[in-house]
Formats: C-alpha cells, sequence, structure tokens
C-alpha cells in the first residue's frame, strides 16, 4: 500500500522555513533556550479570606460575597521555553504523504483491528451455525456375559440348570437433518449370542439389520432452529462487514481531516515565525532610530511588546502541531513502540485543486449505492425477515410424517431338539409306538411305522455372521413403518406473541429507512454548502491577503518617509498575519469539505483503495502493562472559611 517513509524528506516550502525560523528564533533575546531558573517561592496557604471589595449594582440585585483568590498576582519572570514538540526524537523532519497516512491507517488503526477480528468472529459462527447439518456418526462395539438363573424348564439350561449367555456386537448410524426440516438416520447392527439355553432353537445364532429412517415436518418444524442460527450468523457477518467499511470510513475520514489541519498548523507555525522576524526587524530598527533621536523610546517598548506576542503566537502553533501530529499517529499506529510515534511527521501532498461541485442528486444516489449505513439497514432487514419466518412457522401446527424401513439379517446353527424340554418328552413316546409296530409286524401286521422326525430351518438361515448379513441384503426379513404426528397447540401464545413482535420491528424498519434517507440527504445537503461556503471563503481570503499585503508595503514606504507611526506599521504586520492565516484555513476548510463530500457520497473507500480482506490486517502488538501501583493515603480536604 506504500507504508514505507523517507526519512528527513523535507518539503521545501515547510520545512526550510520552520528550520530558519526555529534556528533564528535562538538569537532573539527572551525566546531561545536559556537557563532555568530556581523554583518560585511558595507562598504560606492562605488562613483568611477576605472578600473583593463590592461594585455597584443595580438596585434590586443582590450579589453573593465573592473571596479574594490571589489579590494583585503578578506573573514571576521565567525565561521562554524552546520551541521543540514532546516525544520527537528523529529530526528535523519526516515527511509523510496523506495516501500513505491513510494506508497505514486502514492496515493498523486498532478501531479496524478490532472491527476486522468482529468480521472474523462472524465467520467462524457461521462454521458453527453450520455444524448443525454436520452428518453425526456413531459406532458403538459391545460385549456381554451373564448368568441367569432358570425360570421355567423351558427357559433354563441344560439340565434344567442356569442359562449363561455370551453376546458380542457392533452397532453404528449416520444421522443428520437437512435445512427444511427434514430428520434422516442411517443404523446398522449385528451381533452373534451364543447361549445355552434349552428353548433355543440355534446356538449360537447371528442376527443383523439395517435401518433407514425419515422424519418430514409438514407444517411446523420446516423452518427449524438450526436453519435460523444459521441465517442469522450469516447475516450477522454481512453486518460485521458493513460495519467494518463503516469504521474505515470514519478512520479515512478522521486520518484526511487531521492531515489537512496538520498543514494549516505547519503552515501557520511558518506564517506566525515569518511575522516574528518582521516584528524583530521593526524592534531593531525602533531601536536604531531612538539611538539617533529619531523616535521616542516607548517606540521600542512598543515593537518589543509585540515581538513577545508572536512568540507565543510561535510556541502556540507549535503546541498545535504536536497535538495534531499525536492525534494523526493515534489513528495510524496500533503499537505503542511503533518508531514512528519518534517522528516529526510533515505532511508532503499538495493542496487539493478546486473540486467540481456534484449536484444534490448525483450525491445523494451515489450514497444510496454505497454508503456502509445503507447496507447495514438492509441487514437488519433481512435478520427481522429471518425472525419472521421463523415465528410463523412456529404459530403453525405440527403434522411429521416418519418412514422407517429395515432390513433384518439372520442365521445360526441349529441346536439339537431333544434337548429341548417340550421335544424331550414326545421323543421317547414316538419312539415307543414306532417298536410296537415293528413289534406288531413281526407277527404279520401291516402297519407302516411313524418315522416321526423334527422339522430342521431352512437352509438360507443355517450359517455364521456372513449368512446374516446375506440375508440381510437380499431383503428376506423386511420391517416397514409408516406414521403421522398431530400437535395443536390450544392457544400457542408464545409464536403468536413473538410473531406480533417481528412484524412490529418490520415497522421500526420501514421508519428507520425513511430516518436514514432523511440524514443523507440532510448530510447531502449540508455537505454541497460548506463546499460552496469554502470555495467562497477562499476566493475572499486570498483577495485580503494580496490587499494586506499591498497595504503593509505602502505603510512601510511611508514610515521610512517619516509620515507613518510604529503603530500603524505594526498593525499593518498582524493584518497580514492575519489575512494569511485566514487563507490558509480556507484552504484547510475547502479540503476538508472535500473529504466530507467524499464520505456522505459514500466514495471515500473506493477512492482510497479500500478493501474489506486487508482492513486492520497489520500485527497486533503485545504490550504488557505495568504492575498496578499500591493506593496512595486519601487526602484530607479541609473546607475553605467564607467570610
Amino acid at each position: 500500500m506504500g507504508t514505507q517513509f523517507r526519512g528527513a524528506r523535507v518539503s521545501a516550502h515547510l520545512a526550510v522555513p520552520l528550520a530558519a525560523g526555529l534556528l533564528l528564533s535562538c538569537s532573539i533575546p527572551g525566546f531561545g533556550a536559556q537557563p532555568v531558573p530556581a523554583p518560585f517561592p511558595v507562598t504560606p496557604p492562605v488562613t483568611t479570606v477576605t472578600p473583593a471589595p463590592a461594585s455597584p449594582v443595580p438596585r434590586g440585585l443582590v450579589l453573593p460575597p465573592v473571596p479574594a483568590v490571589e489579590p494583585g498576582y503578578r506573573a514571576p519572570a521565567a525565561t521562554v521555553p524552546t520551541g521543540t514538540i514532546v516525544g520527537v526524537t528523529q529530526q528535523p523532519f519526516v515527511g509523510i504523504a496523506l495516501n500513505d497516512a491513510i494506508a497505514l491507517a486502514l492496515v493498523r488503526n486498532t478501531d479496524l483491528i478490532v472491527s476486522a477480528e468482529n468480521r472474523r468472529i462472524a465467520g467462524y459462527r457461521i462454521v458453527a451455525a453450520e455444524g448443525a447439518y454436520d452428518v453425526r456418526f456413531a459406532v458403538t462395539p459391545s460385549y456381554q456375559y451373564q448368568v441367569t438363573a432358570p425360570l421355567s424348564p423351558f427357559q433354563a439350561g441344560p439340565g434344567g440348570g442356569p442359562i449363561t449367555q455370551t453376546t458380542g456386537g457392533l452397532s453404528g448410524s449416520f444421522s443428520g437433518q437437512t435445512q427444511s426440516g427434514t430428520q434422516f438416520a442411517v443404523g446398522y447392527s449385528g451381533e452373534g449370542i451364543r447361549s445355552n439355553n434349552t428353548a433355543n432353537g440355534f446356538n449360537p445364532y447371528y442376527q443383523s439389520a439395517l435401518s433407514f429412517n425419515v422424519t418430514q415436518p409438514l407444517l411446523r418444524g420446516r423452518f427449524t432452529e438450526a436453519r435460523r442460527q444459521l441465517e442469522l450468523a450469516r447475516i450477522n457477518a454481512a453486518a460485521a462487514s458493513d460495519s467494518t467499511a463503516l469504521t474505515a470510513s470514519n478512520t479515512i475520514t478522521s486520518v484526511a481531516e487531521t492531515y489537512w489541519d496538520l498543514v494549516a498548523a505547519w503552515r501557520n507555525v511558518a506564517i506566525q515565525e515569518e511575522a516574528l522576524r518582521q516584528v524583530q526587524a521593526q524592534a531593531q530598527s525602533n531601536e536604531r532610530l531612538v539611538r539617533r533621536g529619531a523616535a521616542a523610546p516607548v517606540e521600542v517598548v512598543e515593537s518589543n511588546t509585540q515581538v513577545s506576542v508572536y512568540q507565543d503566537n510561535v510556541l502556540s502553533g507549535l503546541q498545535n502541531v504536536a497535538r495534531l501530529q499525536n492525534q494523526l499517529k493515534q489513528t495510524m499506529l496500533a503499537d505503542p513502540a511503533d518508531p514512528i510515534w519518534m517522528a516529526n511527521l510533515v505532511p508532503t501532498s499538495p493542496a487539493k485543486d478546486l473540486p467540481r461541485e456534484p449536484s444534490l442528486g448525483d450525491v445523494l444516489l451515489a450514497a444510496l449505492r454505497n454508503r456502509p449505513e445503507v447496507a447495514q439497514l438492509a441487514e437488519e432487514r433481512r435478520q427481522n425477515d429471518v425472525e419472521l419466518a421463523y415465528a410463523r412457522d412456529q404459530a403453525r401446527p405440527q403434522v411429521d410424517v416418519s418412514l422407517g424401513y429395515t432390513s433384518n439379517g439372520f442365521a445360526g446353527e441349529p441346536a439339537s431338539l431333544l434337548a429341548n424340554p417340550i421335544f424331550s418328552v414326545f421323543g421317547p413316546v414316538f419312539t415307543s409306538v414306532d417298536q410296537l409296530i415293528a413289534y406288531a409286524d413281526m407277527h404279520g401286521a401291516k402297519i407302516p411305522p411313524l418315522h416321526v422326525t423334527f422339522p430342521s430351518p431352512p437352509p438360507a438361515f443355517i450359517g455364521g455372521l456372513g449368512t446374516a448379513m446375506t440375508n440381510l441384503l437380499a431383503n428376506r426379513l423386511p420391517a416397514v413403518a409408516l406414521s403421522v404426528t398431530v400437535g395443536v397447540p390450544l392457544r400457542n401464545r408464545t409464536a403468536r406473541a413473538n410473531f406480533a413482535v417481528a412484524q412490529e420491528q418490520q415497522q421500526q424498519l420501514t421508519v428507520q429507512q425513511a430516518a436514514l434517507v432523511q440524514r443523507i440527504a440532510f448530510e447531502a445537503r449540508n455537505a454541497l454548502q460548506t463546499l460552496q461556503a469554502a470555495r467562497s471563503r477562499l476566493v475572499a481570503a486570498r483577495a485580503g491577503r494580496i490587499a494586506a499585503e499591498r497595504v503593509y508595503s505602502s505603510e512601510q514606504r511611508k514610515f521610512r518617509a517619516g509620515t507613518s507611526t510604529t503603530f500603524l506599521v505594526l498593525q499593518r504586520q498582524t493584518d497580514v498575519a492575519t489575512q494569511r492565516g485566514r487563507e490558509l484555513q480556507a484552504q484547510t476548510d475547502l479540503n476538508k469539505a472535500v473529504v466530507e463530500l467524499d464520505r456522505v457520497s459514500g466514495t471515500i473507500l473506493d477512492s482510497n483503495g479500500f478493501t474489506i480482506t486487508s482492513a486492520g490486517s497489520g500485527p497486533v502488538p503485545v504490550t504488557t502493562l505495568p504492575a498496578r501501583p499500591s493506593p496512595a493515603p486519601a487526602a484530607t480536604l479541609s473546607p475553605l472559611p467564607l467570610p
């Protein structure tokens, strides 16, 4: 972004006069660096307060008594401080252009860094809200060993003993939801069971199941809470970007206005130094005239008084320069240890030319298209639309349709039915009958034997876990479930109230939109009027400065010819300095009016190369705060006795 500085780059129209003025000021009596006097004597504390003498007051007006505070005060004698700027070590000057100052502020300004962090936080919250639609996978391996008491002859182990069962299984599922409220789940379970229960026809046996379940809301629930949170998170992210753009707009405006104020402040110091040199020359001329007897000594006193006035003006101008430099650095920097804090900044960008004055309609259209506040209001309306849709959904009755389908698999090793207590009773009977039939056949009877055999399970279900999986995939044991859930709240006051609140907020946004358009129109009218007035003041100030310079030159010629006085010459000098400062202030006001017009129209971001991704992207310094000192004892104040 071109944020590098070239050290000691001094603008021709600023640095040379300033450096010469500072060097020349060292030779002015009472202005340069002088020894610091001893501390002022401390006056003992006043124990009594005498009221000031009462002034004549209008009849009927009663004034309260006023204590006499420091009566007859006279300032002690002191030396004039040096013309330096506190906290600046890089001398003489470091030049900085306006675009470099804005580029630094867009990257390092603390407000923009915080705003950029908020924008990134809003992005993370979108990711967190999207997590509600993540497909969740769960897997559960299990193992169980259990010994149970025989409850009956049909639930017992061999010989009527306890049942010992070992179960090992694995189950897993995928589940999730969609933004339309559909909930789905796909699950699988499989287990192998080994049991000595004599009632079981298989030992061991294997069971498996693959299930699909879908639940779809038809009325309430299609706009879910998860969808609401996701859409609000997306809107908040856009609003955070709009907030960053608004902060950047204000930051650029602050930097530009401070920059042009700093230009005016440095030029004011140069003007005051030039006036100081002129007054000094006049004082020296008066001294020569007094020595020759051509002027009264009071002329020297008058000119020296004017010298003191302009000394104070120079130092006051330097104080304003220091204040504006600190303000500009505060806006540009984020690190209190940044070396730029030690730089003596001098603006190097030239003053703006007279800008083209746009029409009010063009400014309004540009503002409605570019202003971050308009985008923020649009995000608030989107947020209200989400709340309104969610509240409307919650006010509906519940009608949910659920569909489930399961394919089961089964296989095992057939157990001997003779161990079953039921078949164990009939088995000997069938054997005895066959023996009797055989005996009868031996004596000539022709009776066919019973040959009673116990049925065997189908071959498809005989096997291990692989056979159970094959049966599952072959869909030999399907199960289908369909259900409808209907829920109608009798009053549903919460949902109805939330819907009414969302409608009222929608009306509020309509009013806020009208107020925003009105405020933009108000700012556009004021910005254009301010621009016109600044142009007019600049024209008038230029004419005033030219006239004052001509009058001052004429007064000097009259003074040299003996037809004028020192008072008039000094007065003309003051007028020249005043008109030069007025012209400079008019140019500064015009520059700031252009900046304000850019801000109002919303073009200040594009014209300064602002991008949302680079805003506040500078490194965040880690600053350790000093340890907090122990609090000092509170001072005891005594009331001041009044008369």
